[in-house]
């Protein structure tokens, strides 16, 4: 009995590892869109791509990210400058990828570009602060797959949307969670909707890793920022050994646990746009497989209990 099982589980784990490792053919004649370039994994994602022999146009936020990728890759990679939260820009940068193509097929998209500031305790935000992290996580790349999706869907291409573990479990403040949430969403419903049209859409949930989106010392600054903005009242109730301790516990996890090799997330993302089969799903990082993707299934107040027990205590 137990022997048939574990044959029959081995049988299995053979079959899923040969399926996930067919790789496609011709990878020279396919273009591959990534936003967020600059830095961080949309910057390494270029250059794995580019060493592949892909097509790829590689989205920037400032000239200098620009200039900087193109000296590191081939000439077969392209730049161009994007402000993903700006409407007008995102149009101007799918006319210029359709200017490129001419008769040839998109065949993938990574939405990359990102941004985790302002964040802090929701209570310390305003609406402004929550909209200036939606309108790049999450509005940003809904605007960009809607202008592309037409290329899209006439190559069956790949489309990729780094969400994040808190896209699954929310440990802070702020609009980066919500937005992460969001776009698990639109990836969900975008996923079913372009099953029929041959597109396959997957989600990549990082754990936490050092990019340029989570500079210490840039967190740090823009919490000092809020919290002098914050209003009197509130300030009183949190108490300024709250905010010293939150800062101090943010910094300890981020040396306690962010990784520098970004490696782990450019190869699910290399594989989604590659593989034959590609995953609904990757959880990149060994604190996303074995703690917070657990940590998403068990009951409320467990999870409650496991990321509130070294909070901050009010003074009032």
């Amino acid at each position: 009995m137990w022997l048939h099982l574990l044959v029959l589980v081995v049988i299995i784990f053979l079959y899923r590892w040969y399926r996930y490792s067919l790789t496609l053919e011709n990878l020279s004649d396919k273009y591959v869109l990534i936003t967020g370039c600059d830095s961080g994994f949309g910057n390494q994602l270029a250059k794995r791509l580019d060493e592949l022999g892909m097509r790829v146009l590689a989205t920037c936020l400032t000239e200098q990210g620009a200039d900087n990728l193109k000296k590191e890759t081939s000439s077969r990679l392209q730049t161009v400058i994007l402000d993903i939260a700006n409407t007008s820009s995102v149009h101007s940068v799918a006319t210029w990828v359709s200017n490129i193509l001419g008769e040839k097929d998109l065949w993938g998209l990574v939405n990359n570009a990102g941004t985790g500031m302002p964040g802090a305790p929701n209570e310390w935000l305003s609406r402004e602060d929550f909209a200036k992290v939606l309108n790049v996580n999450l509005l940003g790349p809904i605007d960009v797959t809607l202008k592309l999706l037409p290329l899209l869907r006439k190559s069956k291409g790949r489309i990729v949307n780094v969400s994040s573990i808190v896209g699954r479990v929310t440990f802070c403040g702020g609009g980066y969670c919500i937005s992460k949430f969001g776009v698990e969403a639109f990836s969900d419903s975008l996923r079913r909707e372009m099953k029929p049209f041959g597109v396959k859409v997957s989600i990549i949930e990082p754990g936490y890793f050092r990019t340029g989106l989570n500079n210490m010392q840039n967190m740090k600054d823009t919490l000092k920022k809020i919290w002098r903005n914050v209003h009197p009242e509130i300030r009183y109730s949190y108490g300024e050994e709250y905010f010293h301790n939150y800062v101090s516990d943010l910094e300890r996890t981020f040396l306690s646990f962010s990784k520098e090799d970004l490696t782990p997330v450019t190869d699910c993302m290399v594989h989604a746009l590659t593989a034959v089969h590609p995953k609904t799903r990757y959880s990149a990082g060994w604190d996303a497989q074995l703690f917070y993707v657990p940590l998403s299934y068990v009951p409320t107040f467990l999870a409650d209990f496991l990321l509130t027990r070294a909070a901050p205590t009010p003074a009032h």
